[in-house]
């Protein structure tokens, strides 16, 4: 490391000052209005790895992580251009390193003091790594002490949506039944089976809350339009939200992009937009808006934690009920909610600011006792173009699309999927396993146009019979399914071959986009 001249040592204070600092358990320096160290005690030598003659002289930013040195060196002119104290945990707490390039958490003071050598900024630094594995230790003990109310929350939202299931499947049953069909009244039917679908649109948040919480979904990012992916899940908010809730969109007009996984993307939509139903229970209003925003350098250093840069901007507001002081500070904790015992997981916010942080981002909350609330979130905007979504073409009834082979160890999904992929015009062969499948394939004498299979299946696995068949014909269109992503970590070995992956449980047009156009990968072969 190549260092700065030494200037002479300056005493920041009257001599019988500096006994006092020398004996502080905490590490002390000075620093002048250059950003030089003038000063440090001999505990800054114990916390940091430093000699006490080769810290001195040196730029304040040898004490922290290189990834911040430089945002630093502004932050730093802008505090000696305005000098004020900061008391320890007036938001900053901050990364410190050590001689040998390792980092760790510290806390640290200013106080700027007017010295007959010109301006001295004190700052004293607190190791906190004890105090961060304590905080870890009890968020982990809260989780588990947390297992029952979670579990309770999931039983009891889980069973309101089967009872709504079964009884409108069992309702739906009776009025096709041979005797009844004179009298079947086809918009009841109609609004009976829309109803099974927002009841399961409502089960997947759930599902999808608890998979991303676990860090168990499968993500995959790309370029996506943000007013895009707005309109395209505003069908599913509209039937969540109910008629006493007014969704209104204002959307930028020359709305930004992002990079981010789509179902992620509709994962905090949903999640918002329901919290925010729920804050009006008498109704009211929901605004989704989107925006472009550029944070500059001063913003940044203002806010530690932003970045400065351009940011798409992604607002969701209610007219609700608000949120007083304690709330807005423990929101995104995991499990905490404000719902009665047994209604809501307290997974989603907590899910979202996860979300968000893992994309670069930052969320901002904006809420007071019977105003209303408003989530702001900033992510990193991208200059590439967005990837056009395939458009299916589920709503087209018939027409021949050619043979696909389904793979699917549950037989109800199996039959289930067999119908889908018949109604939209493709020719389907079913099998019950992989080993099944695979053998069909090795008879064949002309490849299948299409596979559709289950990942977790007993025997020979979705992502085995992928490779297999992939192997023999690359050209194939393939998509696999699961529910459960546990088990699908390895899917980036398949998924750079062309192969694409969908969450169950699974619509119609997600099935048909998945195996209607043959992938990127394979347009480039």
């Amino acid at each position: 490391m190549r260092r700065v001249p030494v200037e002479p040592k300056v005493s920041p204070a009257p001599g019988g000052h500096i006994a006092v600092l020398d004996a502080s358990p905490n590490a002390i320096i000075a620093v002048d209005s250059k950003g030089r160290i003038v000063y440090a005690n001999p505990q800054v030598a114990r916390t940091f790895g430093y000699p006490r003659d080769e810290v001195v002289g040196q730029p304040v930013e040898i004490l922290l992580p290189v990834r911040v040195a430089e945002r630093h060196v502004g932050h730093r002119t802008g505090f000696i251009e305005h000098p004020m104290a900061r008391p320890m945990g007036i938001a900053l707490d901050l990364a410190g390193r050590r001689r040998d390039g390792s980092e760790f958490p510290v806390e640290i003071s200013l106080s700027p003091l007017d010295t007959p050598d010109g301006l001295r900024v004190f700052a004293t630094m607190v190791d906190i790594t004890a105090r961060k594995t304590a905080e870890a230790q009890l968020l982990q003990a809260q989780k588990l002490e947390s297992i029952g109310r979670l579990a309770g929350g999931i039983a009891h939202d889980f069973n309101n949506m089967l009872f709504a299931i079964r009884g409108y499947a069992e309702m739906l049953e009776e009025d096709l039944e041979p005797e009844r069909r004179a009298e079947l009244d086809l918009d009841l039917a109609h609004g009976n089976a829309a109803a099974i679908g927002t009841v399961v649109d409502r089960a997947t948040v759930l599902t999808s809350q608890l998979l991303a919480f676990s860090r168990r979904q499968v993500v995959s990012p790309r370029v996506l339009d943000l007013n895009d992916g707005v309109r395209a899940v505003e069908p599913m908010l509209r039937r969540l939200i109910g008629e006493r809730v007014d969704l209104q969109l204002a959307l930028h007009p020359k709305g930004g992009r992002l990079r981010a996984d789509p179902g992620q993307l509709d994962q905090i939509l949903v999640n918002l937009v329901v919290n925010a139903r729920d804050a009006m229970p008498e109704g009211g209003r929901v605004t989704i808006e989107t925006a472009n925003v550029v944070f500059d350098e001063a913003y940044a250093i203002e806010h530690f934690n932003v970045s400065a840069g351009p940011f798409v901007m992604l607002a969701v507001s209610d007219t609700g009920q608000g949120m007083d002081r304690e709330t807005r500070e423990h929101v995104f904790e995991p499990f905490f909610t404000t719902k009665e015992v047994g209604r809501g997981t307290g997974l989603g916010l907590a899910t979202i600011y996860g979300i968000v942080k893992e994309a670069g981002g930052h969320i901002w909350l904006y809420s007071e006792p019977g105003q209303g609330s408003t989530f702001k979130l900033y992510f990193p905007r991208v200059d590439e173009a967005a990837l056009a979504e395939t458009q299916p073409q589920g709503a087209r009834r018939g027409g021949r699309r050619g043979t696909v082979l389904v793979v699917e160890d549950e037989p109800t999904v199996r039959d289930m999927t067999r119908q889908m992929l018949r109604r939209a015009g493709w020719n389907v062969i079913e099998v019950g396993n992989g080993a099944e499948a695979w053998g069909f394939v090795e008879a064949m004498t002309s490849p299948i146009d299409a596979l559709v299979s289950d990942v977790v299946m007993p025997g020979l696995s979705g992502i085995e019979l992928a490779e297999r068949v992939l192997d023999r014909y690359p050209e194939m269109r393939v998509a696999l399914l699961s529910g459960y992503t546990a088990e699908t970590l390895d899917l980036k070995r398949v998924v750079s071959r062309g192969v694409r992956f969908v969450s169950k449980p699974v619509s119609a047009r997600e099935l048909l986009a998945a195996i209607d156009e043959p992938s990127d990968v394979a347009q480039r072969r």
